[in-house]
């Protein structure tokens, strides 16, 4: 059984000149080779305010994150290729793709950065273009 450790998570989102900068409190734990962050995200839903769980898998030269909940979506991020994925909400759901131009990973134990950018594309239409940080700090 993972040892689950508490972690202090921040993620920054950049689209164009739109900077989002989103902090949580989740959990962190090694598995298999792999590093799993796991956080809850709060949104408006059709019936109030509604939770995603959130889980991102980094392993050697992938990020994949998972949602499940108010939203459910899947994408995986590996430098240089464009990968399927799907978004689905309460009243949309639909298949996407990200193209990923850079992925860096700079870990040490459970506490770290990863950055990447990607494109988006949704129906194969280019949707936006976007830049990444997710940095995790263990605490004890």
């Amino acid at each position: 059984m993972p040892d689950h450790k508490p972690a202090a998570i921040t993620v920054t989102s950049l689209q164009e000149e739109n900077e989002v900068v989103q902090r949580y409190q989740g959990q962190v734990f090694r598995a298999g080779g792999a590093i799993y962050i796991k956080y809850e995200e709060l949104g408006q839903g059709p019936s109030g305010e509604e939770v995603t769980r959130v889980m991102v898998k980094i392993s050697p030269g992938e990020l994949k994150l998972i949602r499940h909940g108010a939203v459910e979506s899947s994408q995986t991020f590996q430098a240089g290729k464009k990968l399927p994925g799907h978004y689905r909400a309460a009243y949309t759901s639909f298949n996407l793709s990200t193209d990923t131009r850079e992925l860096s990973l700079s870990l040490d134990g459970l506490s770290g950065t990863a950055k990447w950018n990607y494109d988006l594309y949704v129906y194969d239409e280019l949707a936006g273009h976007f830049d990444i940080s997710l940095h995790i700090q263990e605490e004890a």
